[in-house]
């Protein structure tokens, strides 16, 4: 199987100038403007795309991998999608409507673009995040928990039982 290379300094400029563009065009149908929004090339794994809050910084993340096997695709599909994302954050607030709820499908839809919440790409040659898994176990059985649910028992204190026996689950040494 052959890897797939990211998209190189050209196509990167091509993607962050479709975005402005997407914009550009979102700015005609709401009738008012929005600020350019940075662009990274950071995300891996399964997605082609991501809006991403933070501390009100707000920014779009593409896949650089996914754009280099399907660039015509995200462009048409990927861009419009996170986009209008940030749109709808941008005027009716980020926690006030569903993320892919009416308003979203609605914006979509004026962009010309099929309201899909996510993509159908080959990952063949796509490098793919590895899931860390940990050990905990009960009298009964052993678990496998993710990195996620290790770090809230670690940080917060959460506890996870066991489904059979309603023990809690141990951490195995």
């Amino acid at each position: 199987m052959t890897s797939i290379e990211p998209i190189g300094p050209e196509q990167r400029l091509q993607v962050v100038e479709a975005t402005r563009e997407c914009i550009a065009r979102a700015e005609v149908i709401m009738r008012r403007n929005f600020t350019a929004i940075p662009v990274e090339f950071d995300l891996t794994g399964r997605a082609a795309g991501m809006y991403c809050v933070r501390q009100n910084k707000r920014w779009i993340r593409y896949n650089p991998y996914l754009f280099a096997k399907y660039l015509k695709e995200n462009i048409k599909e990927t861009i419009p999608h996170e986009v209008a994302h940030y749109i709808i954050d941008q005027v009716y607030g980020h926690f006030r409507v569903k993320p892919h709820g009416k308003e979203w499908r609605e914006l979509m839809l004026s962009l010309d673009v099929n309201p899909r919440r996510t993509c159908d790409f080959d990952l063949s040659g796509i490098p793919q995040r590895k899931q860390n898994y940990h050990a905990y176990a009960c009298e009964c059985t052993d678990y496998q928990l993710t990195r996620r649910r290790h770090n809230k028992i670690v940080r917060d204190g959460i506890r996870y039982y066991c489904r059979h026996c309603r023990q809690v689950l141990l951490e195995k040494a």
